[in-house]
């Protein structure tokens, strides 16, 4: 089926969305101070801990059909990129609260139309999660479930220990049965598997060039392949995520392979519900990017100052070729900036865009 064409159209806007975005920006801002005052430092509004913070390459490949051959990725060649891999929460928690895990994926000297705000800059970032569709259709239903965990930042930690406990065990009974449960997940419910076994997903689509396009990272070296439903032993291990990351990447590094999932049907792959995944069964995700990342200290203080403290993750960081789409994209532009703004605050530390890939070793 011939894949569908980019045209401003696809996407419909609601007459509620500023309202909506508003709201999300105070529930973000209510998570920051919270964390603040705890703390004294200003975190993100979500995805807050990092358990691996990397510098590597993003090659795109040779050789790709016309359809895939599109903006970032129309011309094949090495780019240096940095990494962050995180937890959901939007306070730093011991791992044995078990979220949803996101990959931030920034690509460095990137040509072409910036998108608005992104002005001056040379880089394409590109968000994913590790669950194939969005917990939410969009972002009104979105904001309930935040709001949910936003009354419970920094508090009982012991009782979200329990509370994790139990959902990642319903977890599992839905999985028995061939399910996954984005909101259980999202509530504490994820198995205790190793970040880089795992696949991580945009869930919500994009523009790619002419076309419209979810992405997918997969694990490529059989290091990481190896890893797959592997479960870590997070007894008494508040920091287990980062020391198992660390010890991988330490030793071997490794590499994912960034796959494209092209939109070829509106109705059976929507633009404006993220929770719909896209079927795959005349669909599949093709590779179209190598993401490798050499033998390294995948997280210390000094890498935290770089990418926590002075780097932020945003898809609205691009090329107008790769505009994010759909109501929850649009609802992360105004939402992000103040939870950057906000951030830079508490911190006194300016956020800019890197120039360059390298990291403290």
């Amino acid at each position: 089926m011939t894949p569908v064409r980019y045209t401003p159209d696809v996407e419909t806007i609601e007459p509620d969305e500023a309202e909506v975005q508003a709201e999300l920006i105070e529930t973000f801002r209510s998570i920051q101070e919270t964390t603040h005052a705890d703390s004294g430092h200003g975190f993100r509004g979500v995805h807050a801990k990092s358990h691996a913070l990397l510098q590597g390459s993003f090659t795109v490949l040779d050789d790709l059909p016309a359809e895939l051959a599109q903006g970032l990725f129309a011309t094949p060649g090495r780019h240096d990129a940095l990494i962050r891999i995180s937890t959901g929460a939007g306070d730093v928690l011991p791992d044995s609260i078990s979220l949803l895990r996101g990959i931030g994926i920034k690509v460095l000297d990137v040509g072409g139309d910036r998108l608005e705000g992104s002005e001056g800059d040379s880089t394409q970032d590109f968000l994913l999660a590790n669950g194939i569709a969005f917990p939410a259709p969009g972002p009104k239903k979105f904001l309930g479930n935040l709001k949910l965990l936003a009354k419970t930042t920094d508090k009982v930690e012991g009782l979200k220990k329990a509370v994790s406990a139990v959902f990642r065990t319903l977890e599992k009974g839905v999985e028995a049965v061939g399910g996954e449960s984005g909101f259980l997940e999202q509530l504490g419910g994820h198995r205790h598997t190793h970040p880089l076994g795992e696949t991580f997903f945009s869930q919500a689509p994009i523009r790619y060039g002419d076309y419209i396009a979810k992405l997918g990272l997969f694990p490529l070296s059989p290091n990481f392949t190896a890893l797959a439903d592997e479960e870590i032993d997070i007894d008494g291990r508040d920091n287990a995520l980062r020391e198992e990351i660390g010890s991988t990447l330490a030793r071997d590094g490794g590499a994912w392979e960034l796959r494209v999932q092209l939109c070829r049907d509106l109705e059976a792959n929507p633009i404006e519900d993220a929770s719909v995944a896209w079927p795959e069964e005349d669909n599949p995700y093709i590779a179209v990017a190598r993401i490798e990342v050499p033998a390294q200290a995948a997280w210390n203080d000094a890498r935290a100052r770089i990418l926590d403290d002075q780097t932020s993750f945003n898809p609205w960081h691009g090329i107008q070729a790769h505009r994010p789409l759909g109501a929850v994209m649009r609802a992360r532009k105004p939402v992000y900036a103040a939870s950057v703004e906000t951030r830079s605050r508490f911190n006194g530390c300016p956020i800019h865009e890197p120039r360059h890939a390298d990291l403290p070793a």
